[in-house]
C-alpha cells in the first residue's frame, strides 16, 4: 500500500469508484480508494439500480443526465457490461396537479436537454396492456432512462479506475484523520474476517494525502465524528420486493411485446420494474424509520433488516391496481435496508466546513443514478477549482452547525416519505418545525403569518387570515395565498409595508487588515465610513461567490451582510480566505453575528412618515432627509428606546430602511412599529410579495441569478465590479467573457399561473436559455422573470416564449430594472 498519494478516496461503493475514475480522468495520477470491507458491499449491493432523470433541481438533474450517459460508455473503455437496461422511465399522474408538477419539470428537464415525452392513458395501454389506466390522466415519459446493476457498474468504474492506475485497497478502515496544515495523515486499520464479523487487526498505518474524499455511505456519521464535524447524513429503511414469474407478463413478453419501462405511479408512492419475468415494487411509504443515527454497529456489514409488510400493505395493493396480473404472483425476495438520506434529499457534496482539502460525497439516496455525476462534478471542483454547473445546492456546508440529530433523523425520514408526494414549488415541510425563531415569531404568528423556513430559520412567507391553511393554498399555478402575496405587494408600492428579514447573514470584520483584505476578497470599490456598498466575491474560476451588502462603520471595521440561506456556507468561505491573507494584510478580526441582530425592512412611499413618528433626534424632522440620511448610507438612530443601526436601502425597490437592531429589544421595536404604522396603513409582509417586488427592479438574488456558474459581468451587474484593482478571480473573470447575460422579462402568460424561476426560454424554436426566477408584477399587471440568454438576445424589446405548462408564451425582456428604472422614489426626500 502507498503512503503517500494525492487523493485518497474513502469509501468503494458507487459514488467512491467514480470519484476515484474521474480523478484519475481529469489527470491526478497518484488517487487511491480504500474501503473498509468489499467493493459495492454497503447500500450499493442492495440498491434497485434505477436510473430516474426526473428531479426539480437544476445541479441534481445536470449530475443523473452526465451518470446515463457515461454508463452506457463504461462498455466500450472496461470491456465489463453494467447491464443498463434502456427501457424508458414511465411517470404516470392520477391527477391533474401531477401532471402539472410534470409539465412543471418538463420545462426544468429542457434547461438540461433531457428528452422526455407526453403519453395519454390510451397510449400507455397500447403499448402496454397489462398496465390500468382508466384513473390516469396521463403520463410523462424518458426514453433514455431505465436500470442498470449496481455491483456491476461498480465494478466496471473501479476497472476503468484502475486502468487509469488508481489503486483500490480492500478491508482497510480509516481510523483517524489528522490535518498537519499541508496535507492529511489519515490512520488506517486492516480488517480481518473473524467469526462472521469484520473485525480490526492490530495492523496500522498512516497514509499521508494531500486531498482525501468520503464517500462512506451509512458509515458517515462514524467520518462526521472523525473529522470533528456535523453531517445531516442519516439513512432510512427502504424496502422492496421481488416476486415471482408473472404468468401473464411471462405471455406478453414471449409473444414479442416490449419490456416495460420503469413505472412510477407517484400519486401511489411506488416503483415497479420487469425482474426475470416478475416485478420489483420499490414503496416509498409513510412511517419508514431513520436508523443508525450514531453510527452503524461493528457487526452490520451486507446485512438487512426484517421486512415491514403492513407498512407497505397499501402501496401493494395499489400495485395490484396498476397491475392486476400481479394480484396472484407469490413473493419470490424481499430486502429491507439502509439508504441514506439528508434533510432536503439531495446528497452532500463539495468541502467539509471548516476543513482543508477534505471533500465530502454524502447522503446519497439515488446513489446509482447520481455516482457518475458525481464523479465527474467533483473532480471539476477538485482538480480545476470549480464545476462547469453550480454545486452550492448541494453544498455540505447549506446546514449550519444548528443541526443536530434529531433534526436530521425528523428531516430524513420525511425526504423520504416525500418521495412522491407532491413537489410543489411553494411547498414547506413540517417536520422539525418551529426550530429557530426571532422573538417576534409569536408575534407574527398571531398576526396571520405563515411561515416558511430558511436556513432552520422560521420566516413569513404570507400573512392570512385567521383559519387560513396553507397546505390546501399550494398549487404548481396561483396558490390560494397568491391574493394575499398581491395585496401585500401593493401595500409596499402604494403605502408601507414591514419584512421580518432576521435571517440575514451578518459578520463584523475588523483590524488593521481589515480594509485590505476586502479591497482584495471583493470586486466593487469600498464604501465610504458610513456608506454602504452592494459587491461580490468571487471563486477562483471568476464566477459569483457570495453576494454582500458591506456597511463600513469605521476605517478599518466593517458590518457585512449576505443571504440568510447561506450563512455556514459564507462564513466558512470568509473565515478560510482570512485566514489565508493575515500573513499578507495584516490582523483580521471575523465574527458571525447573525444570531445577535434582528433586521426588519421597512418600505413604501410612506415608510419615512412611520419612522418620523418614532425617531429621536435633536431634529428629528431632518434626521431621515436625504441631507442628513442619504440613500446608500448607514446611521446608527434611536427608535424610541431602540437603538438601530439603519441602513437605507430596500430589496423592493422603494423608499425604505432595513432595521438592524439588538435581538433582544426586537418585540419591543416590532410593537413600536406596528403601533406608529397604523395611523398609515401599515402591512405586514411576507418573503413571496418581497421577492416579486425584487424582480421588477431586476435585483439578483444569490441563488438564483448569482451563482458559482456565472460571473458578476455575465449577471449584467458592470456597476458593481472595479476593473481599475485587483481582487480574487478578476482575471479568471476577464478570461470567461459573456457566454450569457441575466435579463428581465414580462411575460404574457396563463391567466392561472406564473413562472417559478425553472422554465426554459425560446426564441422561435431554439431554445436559448432559462429562468432563473419568477413571479408577478404589481406594478405591471402581468407575470415577471429574471434569467438568462445569449448575449445577442439580451436586449430590451426582444420576443422570446417562455415554456409553462407545456405552451409557449410571449415574453419580452425589458430594461433592467422596469419598476422607476432612475431610481426616483427610493432617492426621495423628505
Amino acid at each position: 500500500m502507498k503512503s503517500h498519494v494525492k487523493a485518497l478516496v474513502v469509501g468503494g461503493g458507487a459514488i467512491g469508484t467514480s470519484i476515484a475514475y474521474h480523478l484519475a480522468r481529469a489527470g491526478w495520477d497518484d488517487v487511491m480508494l480504500l474501503e473498509r470491507d468489499e467493493l459495492t458491499s454497503g447500500s450499493t449491493w442492495h440498491a434497485a439500480g434505477l436510473l430516474p432523470l426526473f428531479n426539480m433541481s437544476y445541479a441534481t438533474t445536470h449530475i443523473h443526465k452526465y451518470s446515463v450517459e457515461f454508463y452506457k460508455s463504461l462498455e466500450a473503455e472496461t470491456g465489463l457490461n453494467a447491464g443498463f437496461s434502456i427501457v424508458g422511465n414511465l411517470r404516470m399522474a392520477q391527477t391533474d396537479a401531477r401532471m402539472d408538477e410534470y409539465m412543471l419539470y418538463a420545462s426544468t428537464a429542457e434547461t438540461a436537454e433531457v428528452p422526455y415525452e407526453w403519453m395519454t392513458p390510451a397510449q400507455i395501454k397500447e403499448r402496454w396492456p397489462l398496465v390500468r389506466t382508466e384513473d390516469l390522466k396521463g403520463a410523462i415519459y424518458h426514453p433514455t432512462d431505465g436500470y442498470i446493476n449496481p455491483a456491476d457498474v461498480t465494478m466496471a468504474m473501479a476497472k476503468g479506475a484502475r486502468q487509469r492506475g488508481v489503486l483500490i485497497e480492500r478491508k482497510w478502515q480509516v481510523d483517524g484523520y489528522e490535518w498537519t496544515g499541508s496535507d492529511w495523515r489519515v490512520t488506517v486499520t486492516k480488517m480481518v474476517e473473524r467469526g462472521g464479523n469484520l473485525v480490526p487487526s492490530e495492523e496500522q498505518q498512516v497514509i499521508t494525502a494531500e486531498h482525501v474524499v468520503t464517500a462512506t455511505g451509512n458509515h458517515a456519521q462514524r467520518t462526521a465524528r472523525l473529522l470533528g464535524i456535523k453531517m445531516p447524513a442519516i439513512p432510512v429503511e427502504h424496502q422492496f420486493i421481488v416476486t415471482e414469474p408473472d404468468p401473464e407478463l411471462v405471455a406478453y413478453r414471449q409473444n414479442g411485446g416490449e419490456e416495460h419501462p420503469v413505472l412510477r405511479d407517484a400519486d401511489a408512492k411506488w416503483y415497479v420494474r420487469e425482474e426475470r419475468g416478475g416485478w420489483i415494487l420499490g414503496p416509498y411509504e409513510r412511517n419508514a424509520p431513520a436508523r443508525f443515527a450514531y453510527g452503524v454497529p461493528d457487526s452490520f456489514r451486507a446485512d438487512l433488516f426484517p421486512l415491514d409488510l403492513e407498512r407497505i400493505e397499501e402501496e401493494y395493493m395499489s400495485m395490484i391496481h396498476r397491475i392486476p396480473s400481479s394480484e396472484t404472483v407469490g413473493l419470490k425476495d424481499d430486502f429491507n435496508g439502509p439508504i441514506c438520506y439528508t434533510p432536503d434529499g439531495n446528497p452532500l457534496i463539495g468541502p467539509a466546513p471548516g476543513l482543508r482539502n477534505m471533500w465530502l460525497a454524502e447522503g446519497f439516496s439515488f446513489g446509482i443514478t447520481a455516482a457518475g455525476g458525481t464523479g465527474h462534478y467533483l473532480a471539476q471542483l477538485m482538480v480545476e477549482g470549480e464545476a462547469e454547473i453550480d454545486m452550492a445546492s448541494l453544498d455540505p456546508k447549506r446546514y449550519g452547525s444548528w443541526m443536530t440529530t434529531d433534526y436530521a433523523v425528523a428531516k430524513n425520514e420525511e425526504a423520504y416519505e416525500h418521495v412522491y408526494i407532491l413537489h410543489h414549488p411553494d411547498e414547506e415541510r413540517e417536520a422539525a418545525r418551529p426550530l429557530r425563531t426571532s422573538p417576534a415569531y409569536d408575534r407574527q404568528k398571531a398576526a396571520g403569518a405563515q411561515f416558511g423556513q430558511v436556513n432552520g430559520w422560521e420566516r413569513p412567507n404570507y400573512y392570512a387570515p385567521e383559519g387560513f391553511d396553507d397546505h390546501a393554498a399550494r398549487s404548481f399555478r396561483r396558490g390560494g395565498w397568491w391574493q394575499h402575496a398581491v395585496d401585500e405587494a401593493k401595500a409596499i408600492r402604494e403605502g408601507v409595508g414591514l419584512i421580518d428579514a432576521t435571517a440575514f447573514t451578518k459578520h463584523l470584520l475588523k483590524g488593521p487588515g481589515a480594509t485590505a483584505f476586502l479591497d482584495w476578497f471583493t470586486c466593487n470599490k469600498l464604501p465610504k465610513v458610513g456608506r454602504i456598498n452592494l459587491t461580490y466575491a468571487l471563486t477562483t474560476a471568476g464566477t459569483t461567490r457570495t453576494e454582500y451588502t458591506i456597511v463600513r462603520l469605521a476605517e478599518d471595521e466593517y458590518y457585512l451582510v449576505s443571504a440568510g440561506a447561506w450563512t455556514a456556507y459564507d462564513s466558512d468561505f470568509l473565515m478560510k480566505a482570512i485566514e489565508d491573507k493575515i500573513p499578507e494584510f495584516g490582523w483580521i478580526s471575523c465574527h458571525d453575528v447573525t444570531t445577535q441582530w434582528g433586521v426588519f425592512a421597512i418600505a413604501g412611499p410612506k415608510s419615512r412618515d412611520v419612522l418620523n413618528s418614532l425617531i429621536r433626534d435633536a431634529d428629528p424632522a431632518t434626521a431621515l432627509s436625504n441631507k442628513r440620511f442619504p440613500w446608500l448610507s448607514c446611521r446608527e438612530i434611536e427608535l424610541g428606546m431602540c437603538p438601530v443601526r439603519a441602513i437605507r436601502v430596500a430589496y423592493t425597490g422603494e423608499l425604505g430602511w432595513e432595521l438592524h437592531h439588538p435581538i433582544e429589544m426586537q418585540n419591543y421595536l416590532w410593537d413600536q412599529l406596528r403601533t406608529a404604522g397604523e395611523p398609515h396603513g401599515l402591512k405586514l409582509v411576507g418573503a413571496r410579495a418581497q421577492n416579486w417586488l425584487r424582480q421588477e427592479k431586476s435585483y439578483r438574488a444569490f441563488g438564483t441569478e448569482l451563482g458559482r456558474d456565472a460571473t458578476p459581468l455575465e449577471a449584467d451587474l458592470p456597476r458593481f465590479v472595479d476593473l481599475s484593482k485587483d481582487f480574487h478571480g478578476k482575471q479568471a473573470m476577464a478570461d470567461t467573457g459573456i457566454r450569457a447575460k441575466c435579463v428581465t422579462l414580462l411575460i404574457d402568460g396563463p391567466a392561472d399561473a406564473d413562472p417559478w424561476g425553472r422554465e426554459a426560454l425560446y426564441d422561435g424554436d431554439t431554445k436559448v436559455g432559462r429562468l432563473t426566477s419568477g413571479g408577478y408584477s404589481v406594478a405591471f399587471g402581468k407575470s415577471i422573470g429574471m434569467g438568462y440568454v445569449s448575449p445577442d438576445l439580451a436586449t430590451p424589446g426582444t420576443k422570446l416564449k417562455v415554456r409553462m405548462f407545456d405552451q409557449l408564451w410571449d415574453a419580452t425582456i425589458t430594461e433592467d430594472s422596469p419598476y422607476d428604472p432612475r431610481n426616483e422614489t427610493i432617492r426621495k426626500d423628505a
